[in-house]
Parts: C-alpha cells; structure tokens; sequence
C-alpha cells in the first residue's frame, strides 16, 4: 500500500506545481475513489474535516506555510502499484483541472465532510476525522 506521501508524490509528478489547498482536495478525491473502485483504502493517514474543507494533518505537517508545492521529497511516486495510479490517474482527470476553491466548495457540499464537522460552525476549526465507511457509503451512491 502507498503512503500519503507516496500519493502526493505521484499527482504532484502528473500536474506540476499546485496549491498546498488543491493538493489536499485532490489527495482526498484519490482515497474516496479508491474505496469505491478498489474496494480498499490508497493509504492510512486519517483525514480531518477542517473548516477549508478535507486535510490530512500529515501532508499539512510537511506543507504548512507553503501556498503552492511542485515536488515532494517525503514521498516516492513509484511506490504506487498500476492500479493505484489508475486510480489517481481517474481521480485527476475529472478534478485536476477544478481550482482549489471549486473543490473545496465541492467537499463542503458533500456528506462525509458535513457529517465530520456535525455542528460546527462555518470557518470554525474542527480535527474531527472523516471516516472511510462514510466516505465509501457517499461515494458509492454517485458512481451509478
């Protein structure tokens, strides 16, 4: 199994230099589509409802204070097996070209990140994480 950074790696190795915002959205795309269309998870780094949409605190971690990245060292991109890069591959096709604010706007529309922030207010902070089966019981129902 790839490791977040592995992933990270991998879409920023396909689109170039993006925002730290986007990269995030993007890496969240991939791992709800491979629950669906893999049945399984692309890595385990839990993902939390923050108030600018999904985050995996450990990509923040090694982001935080950047507004756009174009390489990731923490991660190798030739870690992901062919069916992990078709996913990603699928997930860039359709949201790779969407700006970071139309994906969060997205994942703010979306049930699993809603149910994450319950009652929290918009903007308010939130670590609550996003749970795989949520993401997988959402994400199953658009596919068809």
């Amino acid at each position: 199994m790839a490791s977040v950074h592995d992933v990270a790696a991998y879409i920023l190795r396909r689109l170039g230099s993006i925002t730290t915002w986007k990269l995030q959205k993007l890496v969240y795309y991939s791992q709800a589509w491979s629950l669906v269309w893999d049945e399984r998870p692309l890595f385990q780094a839990k993902i939390e409802a923050w108030a600018n949409g999904p985050v995996v605190p450990e990509l923040y971690r090694k982001h935080r204070g950047q507004f756009r990245v174009s390489k990731w060292p923490a991660g190798d991109a030739k870690k992901l097996t062919r069916t992990e890069r078709d996913t990603v591959d699928g997930v860039l096709e359709f949201y790779g070209s969407k700006t970071s604010q139309w994906l969060s706007d997205l994942t703010h529309n979306e049930r699993p990140w809603q149910r994450a922030r319950g009652t929290l207010r918009d903007g308010e902070r939130g670590s609550q994480e996003i749970e795989r089966h949520w993401m997988h019981e959402y994400y199953s129902g658009l596919r068809g």
